[in-house]
């Protein structure tokens, strides 16, 4: 563990978790983290951002030399905050490595917009990508937290239609909506970044009495047909470390890989943190091997 993950540890216990335990208006939480992200983590100063649409409004980021695959990437955030704008510095560090171009659709969030209206954006903008002439098998799917959730969401119901993508990957995602697994208590004390007593009350604002089991959002119960490689991210003392670790049941070909003491989603603070680099190389390395020609 690198110093600057344990004084990183130390800052997000002291400020941000306080913050999230009492935070009330879920507007005014986007706004300070669109601020503060934008800010601290822009995206690498040779990838081109542009405005675009897939269904819903999308931030493309182009990093030099892009190859012609795509990184469909959906923000974190509990369905209530983050934007393009807030994960644009760790998309396009992603991107980067990779070497594809990424797109982060805007996908409307809750209370405004309860459930499935995520899962309902992230399908328009994957059909958008492939009325664009883009092939299913030439797009890995990406996300973190809420929107990791939702990237396995989608891929469940691709590979249901038979169009599955190339591969998918998700740091640290929300899949249990119902809030069953056992991390939720056990590091109720630990995890340095969430406050477990707060999801409850979240999920009410997210499902607005829809069934909290839908695989729309909880993609823990869906069922994976045939699916493509999933390398999924976590840490040991995240609350949601077993919504992570039970993707062993739907998705027993997936590879898992648990991290130690790092906060939630450690990616995002990829310009502090050796960690998150090096966890962002390996991501990138399963991006291409998604990406690469089969072998002759």
């Amino acid at each position: 563990m690198s110093l600057r993950a344990r004084i990183l540890r130390a800052i997000l216990r002291r400020t941000v978790r306080p913050v999230l335990a009492r935070a009330s208006d879920p507007a005014r939480e986007r706004a300070r983290f669109d601020r503060w992200a934008a800010r601290l983590f822009p995206p690498p100063g040779d990838v081109r951002a542009t405005e675009t649409a897939l269904g819903c409004p999308a931030l493309r980021l182009d990093p030099p030399g892009a190859g012609d695959g795509m990184l469909l990437y959906f923000h974190g955030g509990a369905y209530l905050t983050g934007s393009p704008r807030s994960h644009a510095g760790l998309a396009g560090a992603l991107a980067r490595r990779a070497g594809v171009p990424a797109v982060l659709p805007r996908y409307r969030l809750a209370p405004e917009h309860p459930a499935p209206a995520a899962f309902d954006d992230a399908l328009a903008a994957w059909q958008a990508l492939r009325r664009q002439g883009r092939a299913a098998g030439r797009i890995v799917l990406g996300g973190d937290s809420a929107g990791g959730g939702l990237a396995l969401a989608l891929l469940a119901h691709l590979c249901a239609a038979g169009e599955p993508p190339a591969g998918a990957f998700a740091f640290a995602p929300w899949t249990d909506l119902t809030l069953s697994g056992a991390s939720l208590r056990e590091n109720a004390a630990r995890d340095h970044y969430l406050p477990a007593g707060r999801l409850a009350e979240v999920c009410d604002m997210v499902l607005q009495g829809l069934d909290p089991a839908d695989p729309r959002v909880s993609p823990l119960f869906a069922r994976f047909l045939d699916p493509p490689p999933v390398l999924i991210h976590v840490a040991g003392t995240e609350i949601l470390r077993d919504d992570a670790l039970r993707l062993t049941g739907p998705l027993p070909r997936a590879e898992i890989r648990r991290a130690a003491d790092l906060p939630h989603v450690w990616p995002f603070f990829h310009a502090l943190l050796p960690e998150a680099r090096a966890t962002l190389d390996e991501t990138a390395a399963f991006v291409r091997a998604c990406l690469a020609p089969p072998a002759a």
